[in-house]
């Protein structure tokens, strides 16, 4: 249901993938490339943050942008190497946050 609403809200002039968890991410990845990757902290099948600490390791450059609705899935996506934090509060920051990361 958030997937929905902000893609149609805040990014519906992006091509935007939305999978479930970490492990459809990595095929995800595998499958296809992506501008900028939008990371969840609270996952289907684990912690975004093990996902951005992922990503972090395989490219140093890759834009991350880590969301969660409480500060402290917001601290742990930044520390595993997030480029950019947008709250679920401030949501409508997204495309402001985007621009200034690519």
């Amino acid at each position: 249901m958030f997937a929905a609403t902000v893609i149609r809200e805040f990014l519906s002039r992006h091509a935007v993938t939305v999978v479930p968890g970490i492990a459809a991410a990595r095929q995800a990845r595998v499958a296809g490339s992506f501008d900028a990757v939008l990371v969840d902290y609270d996952l289907d099948d684990g912690k975004g943050d093990e996902f951005v600490r992922e990503l972090r390791a395989d490219d140093e450059g890759v834009v991350i942008v880590g969301v969660s609705s409480h500060d402290e899935g917001n601290a742990a996506l930044r520390r595993a190497g997030a480029s950019a934090i947008c709250s679920k509060m401030e949501f409508d920051e997204i495309e402001n946050v985007l621009r200034g990361l690519t």
